[in-house]
């Protein structure tokens, strides 16, 4: 099952929104990770208040090495620093030995060193532990005691239980995601307001031509479409033309053949009637029913012919040698020529343009036989190829009797006889259908000593290499 693409919407939305989440969420851990130093550093200031405080009822009995530490510390003294019922505070007076002075016994002993630059202009050190099966908070300060008497060092260790920490931690966190989720649907709706914006015009360009009726190729006109939107506009506006170009040519192909091949059918159904009857001797009657499917296979061939110039046009062509082409078709009609005895001459030089061979090959095949059945018994008949101004130019001269002026442009056109017997006005349309399909143009003119000329004018390319020539060889279309 083919997979269902995304919608232009879902891309933007997933493009936009996804990188921004990702954004918000980093933020989001960054500002939790800064509120919660931001708060344990605040509770630090307070354990370290709470240690100062009981350094305060601190002092110093004997004298020498037999000073000793003393202290009397009420447990109300941390009272204050208690903020809640939820939390507890413990403390240790130690000596520089460890020894206990005051406070709780079983609170482990200070073992670690005070940092190169403590964070307060006191010689203090935070640390985690645990106590009584607790996670603690703990804050060191070696405190100097002097009195009249003596003088030591006082470790004193302050621990508070985390619920209050743990508490205001979750607080932060809760208001931080509150206050991020707020931002990314702020974000998230500005987008999706955006997003339905910008991809308005292409929902109503969409509806536009789901709108059109069938058969509808006129083109887009989106004068409110945004910049981005002209190129494909534009590219359908050319399909759009295209399409127009090969179902028109679709149907007048249908009714001029419906048109020109109902007349020699009727004229041929008349003939075998007639036939039947015996109106005619056999070999007479056979003989016009022959004359008359002749011409009907010459006219539906042709018909295929003109109909085969509009698929060629729609691929892409190889390079050919105009020159060996025409070589090659003025052998095909040379028992045509010598049968009218003509005066033939051919002058050609290498003449390279792109185009299918069977488009080469049709073109000079109906320029030729058009001026050989105008040529009179024994005229000149000649045939050229030059290089003029980068285009390749060939020229098909006969000694007829020309054409008027008036029907010089008419000729070119489907049927058209100019009211000369025994053809059916399909040859010029070809020739000028393939000329146009190449690129180039066609025009008959008629010479002042007398005689006619079809000069066709084609883009030339440069000669391809021995490669390029074999691919291209390979790749024409016989007739």
């Amino acid at each position: 099952m083919a997979r269902k693409p995304r919608s232009l919407r879902r891309r933007l939305l997933l493009g936009i929104l996804l990188p921004v989440i990702a954004l918000v969420a980093f933020n989001t851990v960054t500002l939790y990770q800064q509120a919660l130093a931001a708060v344990s550093t605040a509770y630090d200031r307070t354990l370290l208040a709470s240690a100062k405080s009981i350094s305060e009822q601190l002092d110093v009995t004997g004298v020498g090495d037999a000073a000793r530490l003393r202290a009397i510390v009420p447990y109300s003294a941390l009272e204050i620093f208690e903020a809640d019922n939820q939390s507890r505070m413990f403390y240790r007076v130690s000596d520089e030995g460890g020894r206990l002075v005051s406070g709780f016994e079983e609170l482990p002993f200070w073992r670690g060193h005070i940092p190169l630059r403590p964070p307060y202009a006191a010689l203090v050190d935070f640390y985690d532990d645990r106590f009584r099966g607790r996670d603690v908070r703990v804050a060191v300060l070696l405190q100097p005691v002097a009195s009249a008497e003596g003088r030591t060092m006082a470790v004193i260790q302050v621990a508070e239980t985390l619920e209050l920490r743990e508490g205001l931690a979750r607080q932060v966190l809760v208001e931080t995601l509150t206050g991020q989720a707020g931002l990314v649907l702020v974000i998230a709706f500005v987008v999706v307001l955006v997003v339905q914006r910008a991809t308005r015009p292409v929902r109503q360009l969409s509806a536009g031509l789901g709108a059109r009726t069938e058969g509808d190729l006129s083109p887009i006109a989106a004068p409110g479409a945004p910049r981005e939107l002209l190129p494909l506009v534009d590219a359908t506006n050319q399909v759009m033309q295209r399409l127009r170009h090969q179902l028109d040519h679709q149907k007048r192909f249908v009714r001029d053949a419906a048109h020109q091949l109902r007349t020699p059918l009727a004229v041929l159904k008349v003939q075998t009637q007639s036939a039947m009857r015996g109106d005619l001797p056999a070999d007479q009657a056979l003989a016009e029913i022959d004359t008359t499917v002749d011409r009907a296979t010459a006219l539906a061939n042709q018909m295929l012919s003109l109909a085969k110039v509009e698929q060629l046009r729609q691929e892409d062509a190889p390079p050919r040698d105009l020159s060996a082409v025409l070589r090659e078709v003025a052998l095909d009609v040379s028992p045509l020529i010598a049968d009218k005895d003509l005066d033939f001459s051919l002058a050609t030089v290498p003449g390279w343009v792109r185009a299918h061979d069977w488009m080469l090959r049709e073109l000079s095949r109906n320029l030729l036989h058009n001026a050989i059945r105008h040529s009179p018994h024994g005229a000149p008949l000649a045939l050229r190829v030059e290089i003029e101004d980068g285009s390749v130019r060939m020229t098909v001269a006969d000694a007829g009797p020309g054409i008027p002026d008036s029907l010089r442009e008419r000729l070119f056109q489907p049927f058209s006889t100019g009211g000369m017997p025994g053809g059916s006005g399909l040859g010029l349309a070809i020739c000028r259908e393939i000329v146009q399909a190449l690129g180039g143009s066609i025009a008959l003119v008629n010479r002042a000593e007398g005689g006619l000329d079809a000069v066709v004018r084609l883009p030339g390319i440069g000669a391809p290499s021995a490669d390029s020539s074999a691919s291209a060889a390979r790749g024409t279309i016989s007739p």
